[in-house]
């Protein structure tokens, strides 16, 4: 009997202990809601105040949070005095959670398209501040502790690290969406590899641009030898199609592993090795080497891999590869349309 008892109380105590930190935890994200947008806490149009801000879906999530506290017959939510207004005080918060919590999530999963949604789906940051740090994470010359001071100046606190792990998730996703509207290129390449420092060691970063200066493809290997170079090539071929001219420089394996590949296609890709052609894809690699020089060295090369993607993938938009859906879309807007 004591032992049931007991265990009734630690129950109870349990749920009392849950129960205020839920009350604890909304009071504080309301507070900084608040703050953060100037919101008027105790006036009618608190919604349309945070769709004044861009906060379109949260104002849905107000909307619906404050129809259901008028529905439970208590709108004002102040701190109880007794323990049943504490009780009933609970099951509100509780309720507004479970509304707000819900609307978000329906409204990304509608936003977005499956795969965005699925890398989301733990990621508990709006999703406007998610591709923001990504974005300029990928687009300019900024370490991750200089993008955590920016956005705490905005007044959102977000380490470094979780700038990182967004940036490791969400890039692969949107290099997969570009890829599928990714302009042409021109059949004639310019092909030539530079050194990316990994772990304290140096690899390869295989790049190639057409006589335009747009990027046929890129590839981030471990060695410089004949495999790596045909491994480049047989990617950028299946991306871009077969070129009719290929200009490299006197390096040995680029020609073995082009010769392989005539050899295997039963056509035949023209090799040059003219210095001064080179230039376009040399002076290229300058826009790469300027973003990735704060990064002081990566640590981990599937992260390198990533992270240059990402680069890789803001410079093309930037050169106005992507088959955009208007006139007039900024490289941000052509960025952030990927995620639709």
């Amino acid at each position: 009997m004591e032992l049931c008892i007991c265990c009734f109380c630690f129950f109870l105590s349990s749920v009392f202990a849950f129960a205020v930190v839920v009350v604890l935890r909304l009071s504080c994200c309301h507070l900084l809601l608040a703050g953060r947008f100037g919101l008027d806490s105790d006036g009618p149009d608190e919604a349309e105040q945070f769709a004044s801000h861009g906060g379109s879906d949260l104002a849905l999530v107000l909307a619906r949070c404050r129809q259901s506290g008028e529905a439970l017959g208590e709108p004002d939510l102040r701190f109880p005095g007794n323990l049943l207004d504490l009780v009933r005080f609970c099951r509100n918060r509780v309720v507004l959670l479970f509304f707000a919590l819900t609307t978000r999530c329906r409204a990304m999963r509608q936003a977005l398209n499956p795969v965005m949604a699925k890398v989301l789906k733990r990621l508990h940051y709006p999703l406007g501040v998610i591709l923001l740090c990504v974005r300029w994470y990928s687009a300019y010359p900024l370490s991750l502790r200089n993008l955590e001071e920016m956005m705490a100046e905005r007044g959102i606190s977000v380490d470094h690290s979780t700038v990182h792990r967004w940036a490791i998730k969400l890039l692969p996703v949107l290099e997969k969406a570009f890829r599928r509207s990714k302009r042409t290129v021109v059949r004639s390449w310019r092909m030539d590899e530079t050194y990316v420092k990994v772990k304290g060691e140096w690899k390869y970063l295989y790049r190639a641009v057409d006589k335009a200066g747009d990027t046929v493809d890129f590839l981030l290997r471990a060695h410089r030898d004949k495999a790596a170079a045909r491994r480049f090539f047989e990617q950028a071929i299946k991306q871009n199609g077969a070129p009719e001219k290929v200009t490299i420089d006197k390096s040995g394996s680029n020609v073995a592993a082009l010769e392989a590949i005539n050899a295997e296609l039963g056509q035949r890709i023209v090799v040059r090795q003219i210095k001064y052609l080179n230039n376009i894809v040399e002076q290229d690699h300058r826009a790469i080497k300027r973003r990735s020089r704060p990064m002081l060295g990566f640590k981990d090369f599937r992260c390198a891999r990533i992270l240059l993607s990402g680069i890789e993938l803001m410079h093309m938009i930037s050169k106005g590869q992507m088959k955009s859906g208007g006139a007039g879309q900024t490289p941000a807007d052509l960025f952030y349309a990927l995620a639709a």
